[in-house]
């Protein structure tokens, strides 16, 4: 009795385990840049699959600059948008997709 007992209780821990491991998702990132981040996350935030979103600023030649700055035009940076997604769930091509209803190319 004992030993089925811990054969069922092994066994429900096993399975327990595995389905821990099976629902870890296959985290990717990409980033977007171009136009305003403010605009763009709402976009991303709201497609299932996507894990978060992170705003920032990519390239230019100051260290640290702040949002006024960048906006300022004299910091050669881009504000960016990283994106992190579960692949199985959507695809990058889909995420471009929505990038490019999104992005004003003249900002």
């Amino acid at each position: 009795m004992k030993n089925k007992l811990f054969a069922l209780l092994l066994t429900l821990v096993v399975v327990l385990c595995n389905n821990g491991l099976a629902a870890q998702p296959d985290v990717e990132e990409a980033v977007f840049a171009g136009g305003c981040f403010w605009c763009m996350q709402p976009p991303f935030d709201a497609l299932k699959g996507v894990l978060k979103t992170t705003v920032g600023y990519t390239g230019g030649s100051v260290v640290a600059p702040s949002y006024e700055e960048v906006s300022g035009g004299t910091t050669g940076h881009t504000e960016a948008i990283l994106v992190s997604y579960d692949a199985a769930r959507i695809s990058y091509q889909q995420l471009l997709v929505t990038f490019w209803k999104n992005v004003d190319p003249m900002d």
